[in-house]
C-alpha cells in the first residue's frame, strides 16, 4: 500500500529532502573506521556550521531525542556544590526544571509569562540577585514560537561570571548564534530540527575547557556527557553504545545541504520569509497571532483558534492533512491555540499552498467570506 506523503509543518520532526531520506538505504557498522571517520567529520561540521571556533569548542553527539541531550547536559555539568538558575517562559523551560528535580540538582526556577521575551530588561535583577553558578535558557521556546534574547542574557552571564547553558533545540542551524559574543559554554540541539535531519540523536556543543571539568559528575551511565566525549576523542568517533548509524548518515547529508543552501544566514532568511508569508496570510484570513512580531521566531507561529461554533481543531487538523499538510496543536494551559511550523524542507510555495487550503476550510466549513 502506497503511503501518502505530506508536509510536516511542525518544529521537528520535519519534512526532509529526498536526498536525506535516500542516504539511509545503506547499512553501517558502528566500529568500522569508515563510519568513525564519518562521525568525526560530522562533529567538525556541526561546529563549522554555527561558526563555533574548533580550537575552543567540541561537539558531542548523544543517542536519543533532544530531551536526552538536555538531560545529559544538566546531569553532567552541574556539580553538587553548584546552583543552576533556570529562566523559563514555556513548556521546555519547565522540562529543564523536571530534569533538575529528578537529577537532584540545586536550582532556582524563575518563570516568566509565556508571551514575554526573556531579555536583559526582564532578567537583569534576577541574575544579579541570584547565587547561581550556572544559567540555562531556551533560545526558541516552541511552546509559542517566542525568541528569547541569548545575546543579552549571555552578556549578563559574562558580566556576572556565570556559566551559560543554552537549549537551542529549535534554533541551531536556522538562526545565527555568536558563541563567543554570547559567552556560551554549552549548547544543545537535535538532529531533527533546523539542520533538517531525522530523529535519533541530539548533540551538545561544549567549550573544551568546560567539558574537561565534567568528569564524574553524572549519576547516569548512558547520559554521561564527559564519558561520551572522552571515548569519542580517544577512539576517533566511536560512540560508547550503539550508534544510530542511519540517522548519522542522514544528518551528514543534511549538513551538506545546509552548506549548499548558503549556511545558516541563508536558511534563516528562508525561514523568515516563510514565517512572514504565513503570518500575514493567516491574519488576512482572520486568524490572530499570539506573539508580537518583534519577539516572534522564524521557526513556529502560534495562532488563536477562531471563535466559531463550527470550528474544532481536530476537524481543522484532519482537513489540512487530507490537503497534504500536518500542523501542531497548542500546549499552553488555558489558551485556545494551535501552531504552524515552517522549518525543514519547506519553501514559500508550500506556505502559499497551505494558505489556499486554510482559506478553503474557512469558506467551505466555517462559512467565512474571505
Amino acid at each position: 500500500m502506497e503511503e501518502k506523503h505530506y508536509k510536516l509543518l511542525t518544529p521537528g520532526p520535519l519534512s526532509t529532502s529526498s536526498r536525506v531520506k535516500n542516504v539511509m538505504l545503506k547499512d553501517w557498522c558502528t566500529w568500522d573506521n569508515e563510519y568513525k571517520e564519518l562521525v568525526q567529520n560530522m562533529r567538525k561540521k556541526i561546529l563549522e556550521a554555527g561558526g563555533a571556533d574548533t580550537d575552543v569548542y567540541t561537539a558531542v553527539p548523544m543517542q536519543g531525542s533532544g530531551t536526552f541531550g538536555v538531560e545529559a547536559m544538566i546531569g553532567s555539568v552541574i556539580k553538587d556544590e553548584d546552583k543552576l538558575l533556570i529562566l523559563s517562559n514555556g513548556v521546555y523551560g519547565k522540562r529543564i526544571k523536571e530534569i533538575a528535580d529528578i537529577a537532584n540538582k540545586n536550582y532556582e526556577y524563575i518563570e516568566f509569562s509565556y508571551d514575554t521575551c526573556i531579555d536583559k530588561k526582564s532578567a537583569k535583577k534576577v541574575i544579579e540577585n541570584s547565587m547561581a553558578t550556572h544559567i540555562v535558557l531556551v533560545h526558541c521556546e516552541t511552546t509559542t514560537g517566542i525568541l528569547n534574547n541569548i545575546d543579552e542574557i549571555g552578556e549578563l552571564c559574562k558580566i556576572n561570571n556565570r556559566v551559560f547553558l543554552v537549549d537551542a533545540m529549535s534554533s541551531y542551524g536556522g538562526i545565527p548564534i555568536d558563541f563567543e559574543k554570547n559567552n556560551i559554554a554549552f549548547l544543545v540541539s537535535s538532529s531533527n530540527k533546523c539542520i533538517q535531519g531525522v530523529p535519533g540523536f541530539s548533540f551538545i556543543i561544549c567549550k573544551k575547557e568546560a567539558i574537561k571539568e565534567c568528569k564524574n559528575i553524572s549519576h547516569s551511565l548512558s547520559l554521561d556527557l564527559y564519558d561520551q566525549w572522552e571515548v569519542m576523542e580517544k577512539d576517533c568517533g566511536k560512540w560508547r553504545y550503539t550508534s544510530p548509524t542511519h540517522v548519522v548518515r542522514a544528518f551528514c547529508q543534511a549538513l551538506e545541504e545546509l552548506e549548499d543552501e548558503g549556511g545558516i544566514t541563508k536558511r534563516y532568511k528562508r525561514y523568515s520569509e516563510n514565517q512572514k508569508i504565513l503570518s500575514e496570510g493567516m491574519e488576512k484570513l482572520g486568524f490572530k497571532c499570539l506573539i508580537p512580531k518583534n519577539i516572534q521566531s522564524p521557526v513556529i507561529t502560534t495562532f488563536q483558534n477562531p471563535k466559531n461554533e463550527k470550528y474544532s481543531f481536530k476537524d481543522f487538523y484532519d482537513f489540512l492533512k487530507k490537503e497534504g499538510f500536518v500542523i501542531y496543536p497548542g500546549s499552553i494551559s488555558g489558551k485556545n491555540i494551535f501552531r504552524i511550523g515552517n522549518i525543514g524542507d519547506i519553501k514559500k510555495e508550500d506556505m502559499e499552498k497551505l494558505l489556499k487550503s486554510i482559506e478553503k476550510y474557512t469558506t467551505e466549513v466555517l462559512g467565512w467570506k474571505n
